[in-house]
């Protein structure tokens, strides 16, 4: 079956090629910066191209601010902030370098950027003109001229998808507001359907961050970086809503002007269109702020519940081992207060049966005594006495670790064995008769996995304080598993084998 050619027509191809290659000469002057060849005070080429996108985000943001003291000085102070250290200007280099990029993209003496071309569409050769930045308000006393972003600036700044999608609102209000001064009512009626189109996708994206924080909130890091979004949304519309309340009020002061000069067919058409904008205009601003709404009520109800539910998961999550068989074991306590605290973790009440087969059993005859002693922990001879102690095996401790490292080098696991082994081999079996070298083993693995973040907190107090010290600043945690076989090290201990691994910042996902 042969394939139908269907003919190209060049007339659909060529329309529009004026205002093509307007948009692309927008880019000119950033261009003709990145071919100026200059160099700071260390003869490193200065990159005038990023510098120039720079300064229209400059100029772009105190349009979003609404300020209008923005020029040569407020520049090159931005970029004095902005450099920490990418270049080696003084004071008047700034300045230089900010009144060299105004002068490309608002030339001296009035006279517009253009370009020559040859239109196809035409078939003869046109001239446009643009401008990127304009004359603001001045300062005669200072005799101070401020800049903002002309037109074609702020369509040069819309090219640049990042901050289309983020402040697409903002930028369809200042487009909304251009074409109402020039009475282009109908470009205007456009710019407000594609305002909705906007106004609805944040919508959209309000929405999944409410069920994102319904589901994802597990951390205080989640939910300090949720509240940082949700603030930044908040501001953003609360800006936006005042922009809204102002273009509500140039647009009625328009259409009360126009009904007064209705003087003829084209009169009564644009008091039509203006009636119309003013309409739409108000079910998008009622839309936006059902938004602002939300913003406030996911400010307050939706992370408070995710707070709370954060709160309530870390009590469900807490460290048994940290919490409570320390708090038991690291200074014995009295019998009762043993039992108050451990009381919350044990089985419920159960009802307890006797056999009377047991009489039949085995009995233990002893006898009794007078004056039978009370039940009690092994109380500590004093508070000075423990702390000694303490200290003793914290330095021991210490000691021990030191050796570890020494033989892991630059590894990041060991095991037992290999400690073992390496205190005979250089004669320093004389640790391996002490009780306290296994049990610093023992102790690592019934703690495992240590995590530094958190364990560090107590250090002075904690047994393993001196440990934790002496620790690689990139260790993240360290873990103690048991292997295979029995250690048979003297006549007097026999231990498990053992390996520990230490986790560094850099494996940690």
């Amino acid at each position: 079956m042969e394939e139908q050619y269907v003919e190209l027509d060049p007339r659909n191809i060529t329309n529009n090629y004026r205002e093509r290659v307007q948009r692309l000469a927008m880019f000119d002057p950033l261009f003709r910066l990145e071919n100026k060849k200059t160099t700071d005070r260390s003869n490193r080429p200065i990159d005038y191209f990023s510098l120039g996108l720079l300064t229209l985000l400059f100029f772009f943001e105190n349009m979003l601010l609404r300020n209008h003291k923005a020029g040569v000085k407020e520049l090159a102070e931005f970029f004095q902030v902005i450099n920490q250290g990418e270049l080696n200007l003084d004071g008047a280099g700034y300045e230089k370098l900010a009144r060299d990029i105004i002068d490309v993209f608002r030339p001296p003496g009035g006279k517009r950027n253009a370009r020559t071309f040859y239109d196809w569409h035409t078939r003869q050769e046109e001239t446009i003109y643009y401008s990127i930045l304009k004359a603001d308000r001045s300062d005669s006393k200072s005799n101070t001229q401020y800049y903002t972003l002309d037109e074609q600036g702020l369509e040069l700044i819309f090219a640049t998808r990042e901050y289309f999608s983020e402040f697409q609102v903002s930028i369809n209000q200042l487009l909304l507001r251009k074409q109402l001064e020039r009475g282009q009512f109908w470009g205007a009626l456009r710019q407000i359907d594609e305002m909705r189109v906007a106004v609805e996708t944040l919508e959209e994206r309000i929405t999944r961050i409410r069920h994102e924080i319904q589901r994802n909130i597990v951390s205080e890091q989640t939910y300090q970086r949720y509240r940082d979004t949700i603030e930044e949304i908040h501001l953003r519309l609360s800006r936006e809503d005042q922009e809204f309340e102002e273009l509500q009020t140039f647009v009625r002061e328009t259409r009360d002007r126009l009904s007064y000069e209705r003087i003829n067919q084209k009169d009564q058409q644009a008091y039509e269109l203006i009636v119309k904008i003013d309409a739409e205009l108000g079910e998008v601003h009622h839309q936006h702020g059902q938004l602002l709404r939300e913003s406030i009520e996911l400010k307050t109800t939706a992370l408070q519940a995710a707070q709370e539910s954060l709160y309530y998961a870390g009590i469900d999550s807490f460290n048994f081992q940290k919490e409570i068989t320390e708090q038991l074991l690291g200074a014995p306590l009295p019998l009762t207060a043993a039992r108050t605290l451990v009381e919350p973790f044990l089985f419920m009440e159960q009802s307890r049966q006797w056999s009377p087969l047991t009489v039949f059993s085995r009995q233990r005859v002893e006898r009794r005594k007078e004056n039978e002693g009370q039940e009690e922990f092994l109380q500590a001879l004093d508070e000075e006495a423990q702390a000694q102690e303490r200290e003793v095996l914290r330095r021991n401790y210490r000691g021990f670790m030191e050796l570890i490292l020494e033989v892991m080098g630059d590894r990041e696991d060991i095991s037992l064995q290999e400690v073992i082994q390496y205190c005979t081999d250089n004669r320093q079996d004389r640790l391996l008769q002490h009780r306290s070298f296994y049990d610093f083993w023992i102790l690592l693995h019934q703690r495992s996995p240590i995590l530094l973040s958190w364990d560090n907190e107590g250090t002075e107090e904690n047994i393993l304080g001196e440990v934790m010290k002496i620790l690689p600043a990139n260790v993240h945690s360290l873990t103690v598993v048991e292997q295979e076989g029995i250690l048979q090290v003297n006549g007097r201990y026999s231990i498990r084998n053992m390996r520990l691994s230490m986790e560094v910042e850099g494996d940690v996902l």
